[in-house]
């Protein structure tokens, strides 16, 4: 079912002009109280009378030289063992396994001593096909000419993948827990209040892109690497710090890697996969490691999956101009076209109802809304027919007391709070402009009655810093925690405090935390609700 997008402007939309200056240099946001960006000074830490009622989120700090990527040494270690030529169809099947149809035909035509002379003729000609048929197809998709590691660079949700000490990033959906995926192909996962930090490594876990923990379960994480997807279960109770790899379930499809994306269903009984060079997304029934393929032309592959938190719908990127949206029923989908780049990023509302996307190159948010379809109607998507502009960060001029300052641009990922009621949006900043910075930009947000999208600050790191991924807290319930991975090392956690508009989470008389580097003793405030 195809649709096609339209793209208006409307009146009241957002923009960066709206928005109140950035902090100076040298002070840090802190965290949002009534509203507003709290800033500190970078030295600044916790009053020591506060320390032990505060509760504390770990901040982690992993610097580059401390982790080295790993050498890719596989294929020339064969030289140090004697030979040994399988049979025909074992490598058969080995070639079929690793490369699909074209690594079949090539060792098949390669074996001329192995296979009858009519069956060589006739692979070499259907390899000659292939080849061509892919020429063809790469000409019209650029990326599948590009390495994997390239490609998983290109298409992961952070900033600097290939560059920086963090790769991935991962709260678990109840508790506070989250893993944190490495340069070093290693994955650790913090604890509140929890000294033992368990280090999981297996051979397949290679250039990772991204991770998801399994709702309704304490244990079961799922990792998207280089040629398959990892199911690790990982015991809470466990004191040990290395968990065997044969804690680890391997969920591997021929032509599908590398893996830049996994997400879990709401209830956790379904796994999605994506890879940029295979156009199915696959949906896995992780205890039986079997998958079914959701097939569609066009495209040229999956890059980016979203689950809507209410599980009726998903999101589902692709390296080309297009995007779609599948209804988890039937696992039909509706199909919309962009108008210039690729879906970027993307982030649903609570209920399901809308969804905020970016288009790769461009400095606009867009909206698209879904109605509730009639119960008796299978099948429904129910989007609506166009997507409307909500806000505009191109880039802008900030006059400060140490000279103008320019901010907006890209949009390269963005995180929407379990409240619906604040927005993450990270702006990349002109590379050739020195003062136009990578940042932060905190958007209030509602989406009932009428949806709005109000500034509220910027979020900028130490000097030197550019944000690279962001992910809010599940399981906050003071308002929003914002956990921040930077291009130092350093991952930070920003609490903002508001009282839900539609559901009070915390009692406003006397409330105390401390998240990474902030600070807050509230008493008696007056606090946000949006009217």
């Amino acid at each position: 079912m195809g649709q096609s997008i339209m793209i208006f402007l409307p009146v009241n939309m957002c923009s960066l002009g709206l928005f109140p200056a950035p902090l100076p240099h040298g002070e840090l946001t802190l965290y949002e109280f009534n509203n507003e960006m709290v800033p500190g000074m970078v030295y600044e830490s916790p009053p020591s009378a506060f320390r032990d009622q505060l509760v504390d989120i770990q901040e982690v700090m992993i610097p580059l030289e401390t982790v080295k990527a790993p050498g890719r040494f596989e294929l020339s270690s064969k030289a140090a063992f004697i030979h040994h030529r399988e049979g025909i169809l074992k490598r058969c099947l080995n070639a079929w396994h690793q490369m699909g149809l074209s690594g079949l035909l090539e060792e098949m035509s390669s074996s001329e001593e192995e296979v009858p002379p009519l069956l060589v003729r006739f692979s070499s000609w259907s390899l000659a096909v292939c080849r061509l048929a892919s020429a063809f197809h790469g000409s019209l998709f650029p990326h599948l000419t590009m390495k994997s590691e390239d490609l998983t660079a290109e298409f992961s949700q952070a900033l600097d993948w290939a560059g920086c000490s963090l790769r991935a990033f991962a709260w678990h959906p109840h508790t506070n827990k989250f893993a944190l995926a490495l340069l070093d192909d290693s994955i650790r996962v913090y604890t509140s209040g929890s000294p033992t930090i368990p280090t999981l490594k297996h051979r397949l876990q290679k250039d990772v892109a991204s991770m998801a923990w399994k709702p309704l379960c304490a244990s079961i994480l799922a990792v998207a690497c280089q040629s398959c997807v990892l199911v690790w279960h990982v015991d809470p109770t466990s004191l040990s710090t290395r968990p065997s790899s044969g804690c680890a379930q391997i969920l591997s499809h021929p032509g599908h890697s590398p893996v830049t994306s996994v997400c879990w269903s709401p209830s956790g009984s379904v796994l999605l996969s994506a890879s940029p060079v295979d156009t199915a997304m696959l949906v896995w029934d992780v205890p039986t490691e079997s998958c079914v393929p959701l097939q569609r032309v066009g495209g040229g592959g999956v890059t980016f999956l979203s689950w809507s938190p209410d599980g009726s719908k998903v999101l589902a990127a692709t390296p080309s101009a297009v995007f779609r949206v599948w209804e988890s029923q039937t696992w039909t989908c509706e199909r919309w076209p962009t108008l210039q780049g690729r879906c970027q990023t993307g982030c649903w509302s609570p209920d399901g109802s809308r969804l905020l996307f970016a288009v790769k190159g461009e400095s606009v948010i867009y909206s698209l809304s879904f109605t509730v379809c009639n119960g008796q109607m299978q099948g429904c998507v129910g989007g609506s027919q166009s997507a409307t502009v909500v806000a505009d960060v191109s880039e802008t001029i900030f006059e400060t007391e140490s000279g103008d300052i320019r901010i907006g641009g890209e949009i390269h990922s963005m995180a929407w709070d379990p409240s619906g009621e604040r927005l993450a949006v990270i702006l990349k900043g002109n590379p050739e402009s020195e003062s136009n910075l990578t940042l932060i930009a905190v958007f209030r947000t509602r989406n009932s009655p009428i949806f709005e999208l109000l500034p509220c600050g910027f979020i900028h790191g130490k000097e030197g810093e550019t944000p690279q991924l962001v992910q809010f807290n599940q399981c906050f319930k003071k308002g929003a925690l914002l956990s921040t991975l930077w291009s130092s090392g350093r991952v930070s956690h920003i609490p903002f405090y508001f009282v839900n508009a539609q559901f009070p989470r915390f009692n406003p008389e006397t409330s105390t935390v401390l998240a990474g580097n902030a600070n807050i003793s509230i008493s008696t405030p007056t606090l946000f609700t949006e009217s």
